[in-house]
């Protein structure tokens, strides 16, 4: 009893080197086509992501120092409230003075008089201090929050940039990616397997080149004429034995390119 398996692999057996020639060219030529369109993204989903980073960033500055203004006014109406209880005990001290029965008792008094006003001299100076950082603060804070503005309307049209571009390519890339679909399933799974690993490692991702002025077509390092006629003869899968790429004869890889367009 024949199976759906035993058909759907007596498929496979029936496909031709060239076939799968055919297919794994096609594949190559429509995923290079989607690198193009992607590549028209440029830098912008970095940028982008930049961006966002940076934005994050200047949020948890700006308002860490919106916690350091705080805290420095409170210390500044700390020591102003420092120093009107400091008069007001001068006041008091001043009217005991007044009262003394000798000499001893006055210059207790006395003492007490000359620390609060040492105590108002520091908390003024401490009050200049606190006034100084909440100037550079103020500064920082306005700076931060131009620059995070700024940065706002760098993100907001990068993002309509790289949206406008999205929707510009989009019918285009779905278009491809189902024809890509049509061509996978072409593919018996483990020269699929083999296309995209070998894919994924290259930097211009060419797994599938042509021969062409007897070099390969990826790393273009020269060909032995044997080897370019097997290639050239369509009988089995053969790989560039410097850069692993599979071959496909500068022919047949002009009829795929001319038919995919």
């Amino acid at each position: 009893m024949t199976t759906d398996k035993d058909k759907n692999n007596a498929g496979v057996a029936e496909v031709t080197v060239e076939e799968k020639l055919v297919a794994l060219y096609s594949l190559q030529t429509i995923d290079s086509k989607t690198d193009s369109i992607r590549r028209l993204c440029g830098e912008l989903p970095l940028e982008v992501q930049d961006l966002e980073d940076e934005l994050v960033g200047l949020e948890t500055r700006i308002s860490k120092i919106k916690d350091e203004i705080t805290r420095l006014e409170s210390d500044v109406a700390r020591k102003k409230n420092d120093i009107i209880n400091a008069q007001q005990l001068i006041k008091k001290y001043e009217a005991q003075q007044m009262q003394v029965r000798n000499n001893r008792e006055y210059d207790s008094i006395a003492k007490e008089v000359e620390f609060q006003h040492l105590d108002i001299n520091l908390s003024e100076k401490k009050i200049k201090e606190f006034e100084n950082q909440l100037v550079t603060k103020k500064n920082n804070l306005t700076e931060s929050i131009n620059r995070h503005d700024d940065r706002q309307k760098d993100l907001e049209r990068k993002k309509a940039e790289l949206d406008s571009i999205i929707e510009d390519t989009k019918k285009d890339e779905e278009a491809l990616q189902a024809d890509r679909k049509q061509y996978e399933d072409k593919i018996e799974e483990r020269l699929l397997n083999a296309y995209n690993r070998i894919r994924g490692g290259a930097k211009n991702g060419l797994a599938v080149v042509p021969v062409r002025r007897d070099a390969c077509g990826g790393c273009f390092n020269k060909i032995p004429p044997q080897r370019q006629l097997d290639v050239a003869s369509r009988k089995k899968i053969i790989v560039c034995e410097y850069c692993g790429r599979i071959f496909i004869d500068d022919e047949l890889a002009q009829q795929v390119a001319d038919s995919i367009k």
